[in-house]
């Protein structure tokens, strides 16, 4: 069984992927498993190597990681 930090995410999915609120670029955090919207202040997480792009599974960022 792999621990979550060890799952990776298609580089190719990542390029086309963007955050559905704000339609802007997302950065992809490996150690949190997490897909960054600076823009909505929004972290998207990754289960099992799959983004879930929904904005009420997001997790607000706090001031100082936004």
């Amino acid at each position: 069984m792999t621990s979550p930090a060890a799952t990776t995410v298609d580089p190719q999915l990542l390029e086309i992927l963007v955050c559905p609120l704000t339609k802007g670029p997302l950065v992809y955090d490996a150690d949190a498993q997490e897909l960054i919207s600076k823009q909505a202040g929004l972290a998207y997480p990754i289960r099992d190597g799959i983004p879930i792009m929904l904005a009420e599974e997001a997790r607000e960022l706090d001031a100082d990681s936004a």
